[in-house]
């Protein structure tokens, strides 16, 4: 089980967001860099980025600080990648400098044939980023749930060729109130690739009760605030998860 850590980038700063919301930002940094630094040398085995400003533009927003990150991580470890990814184009350009998985949201619901593209032209680099609310997905940086139930859209992503699904439970993001452990181990059982679960984790507890279902075909975590604001001790959080994998 890989513990994650998120880094959200907004107008080149490293923040955190309460459900999505935009102007509900917590900054954190602004030094991105020296973020990802810090967490590579905590014993990090992959980032997660996000470009909240791309994922609401529909384009790259904040490409001059996931270059800095990329620099400093110097391919030590992996680098996945989300927001605002909506052409080929642009995932060609974020895997030949650097990221190693892209994440596509929004466009993969909304452009089915982008997400086949993908797949195809870019195998074992495309995973799904699900954002669902009540089983429902959303999209649009979250503005809008729609009528799409996660399990069903998932399985048809995987016969697309996707390397993973990334699971947020919305409604729990940013909230430090615990990860949705039945919905993840659900969708997990559902699927034959890997799911990352993400948006709760508050504690050592949600880590031990994540790796305790992990054999369902959960393969990490992704954290952000907890980590932050350290109700999570990312070095304990991965020593336990390894332990518990052994």
């Amino acid at each position: 089980m890989l513990i994650i850590p998120a880094i959200d980038l907004k107008d080149g700063q490293c923040v955190r967001l309460r459900q999505g919301a935009m102007e509900d930002a917590t900054v954190f940094s602004e030094n991105p860099e020296i973020v990802a630094q810090h967490w590579l040398d905590n014993g990090a085995r992959r980032l997660h980025l996000v470009d909240l400003n791309g994922a609401f533009a529909g384009k790259p927003k904040n490409s001059e600080a996931i270059q800095a990150i990329v620099k400093a991580i110097d391919a030590n470890i992996p680098i996945q990648l989300g927001g605002g990814i909506r052409d080929l184009e642009t995932i060609e350009y974020y895997l030949d400098n650097g990221i190693s998985y892209v994440i596509i949201g929004t466009a993969a619901i909304k452009v089915p044939g982008f997400l086949h593209d993908a797949c195809y032209a870019f195998p074992g680099q495309i995973m799904v980023g699900l954002d669902a609310k009540e089983g429902k997905v959303a999209v649009d940086g979250w503005s809008k749930v729609t009528g799409h139930d996660v399990i069903d859209l998932a399985k048809k992503f995987q016969d697309y060729g996707v390397e993973a699904i990334i699971y947020t439970d919305i409604g729990r993001d940013g909230m430090l109130s615990g990860l949705n452990i039945d919905a993840t181990v659900e969708l997990a059982q559902a699927l034959t690739i890997p799911v990352i679960a993400s948006g709760g984790v508050t504690n050592l507890d949600d880590i031990k009760n994540l790796c305790a279902v992990q054999a369902e075909g959960i393969t990490g975590v992704i954290t952000g605030r907890a980590i932050y604001q350290g109700t999570l001790d990312f070095k304990a959080a991965q020593a336990m998860a390894d332990q518990m994998s052994a």
